[in-house]
């Protein structure tokens, strides 16, 4: 990995992937690329199958265990930006992830974190999302710490490859169901392709001063090919320099707002 970094950073390469150990690879990653418009960390964040075949962006999914409500607004506003560039959404809907849509609901680092994004007027911030949100499509990029985000993520692929294990099971448990088995073979490959965690595998480090992404590190050929592919649309769009370009004026503004406060 410190070896693939150190060629990256030199210009051998327009990206990197590796299915490496994550802290040792953001960590390399800090350290030989550097960051965007003072990042103090990069974030994890990964595409979430939703309804209609759809995807939502969530971060962090684990860089930041613990994160303040400076850094969750920071989340938002990066993977806002990947949005509107790598997939072409002109106003990216932005949500938190918190335990109810209410106002009221959450730790008090999520609901000051509400409060500053309602503020960034150019964000289209759509406030609290629940877990169920995630699946239903109700944002495009949803914020939170990397504690939570690790979890759902882990749960959701784990129910991915169960629904489909019992699935494919419950047709094929009798003669007469293995001839509705071959009937409905054509749905059952193209629900696994829907839901199959392989076809999202690649999760980018944003805010750092380059193309990195994380495979999973159990994955076969097909989905290390996902996360090259990953790498390739960051690439063609040049993510790095819109995330400096775009985040440095946010940030100035967020410094001066807490210094006023002050």
């Amino acid at each position: 990995m410190a070896r693939m970094l150190a060629h990256l950073a030199d210009g051998g390469g327009a990206a990197g992937v590796s299915a490496g150990n994550t802290g040792a690879l953001m960590a390399l990653a800090r350290r030989e690329l550097g960051m965007v418009a003072d990042m103090p960390r990069p974030a994890i964040s990964t595409a979430i199958p939703t309804r209609n075949e759809g995807r939502c962006y969530l971060l962090d999914l684990g860089a930041n265990v613990d994160a303040s409500a400076a850094r969750l607004v920071d989340f938002a506003c990066m993977g806002e930006v990947m949005a509107r560039h790598v997939d072409g959404l002109a106003a990216p809907r932005v949500a938190l992830l918190n335990v109810g849509s209410e106002g009221t609901k959450g730790s008090a680092v999520v609901r000051e974190a509400d409060a500053r994004l309602r503020e960034r007027t150019a964000l289209n911030y759509c406030g609290f999302v629940e877990g169920n949100g995630i699946f239903a499509g109700a944002a495009d990029v949803i914020v939170c710490d990397g504690f939570v985000g690790n979890a759902v993520l882990k749960a959701s692929e784990g129910l991915a490859r169960m629904l489909i294990e019992r699935v494919q099971a419950t047709v094929e448990a009798r003669w007469s169901g293995r001839l509705v088995g071959l009937m409905a073979r054509p749905a059952l490959r193209r629900l696994k392709g829907e839901l199959d965690p392989v076809r999202y595998n690649g999760a980018s480090l944003l805010g750092l001063a380059g193309i990195v992404i994380k495979s999973h590190g159990s994955a076969e050929a097909t989905g290390f090919a996902y996360a090259v592919e990953r790498a390739v649309r960051e690439v063609k769009q040049d993510l790095p320099s819109h995330l400096a370009r775009e985040l440095v004026g946010g940030r100035s503004a967020q410094h001066s707002t807490r210094a006023k406060g002050e």
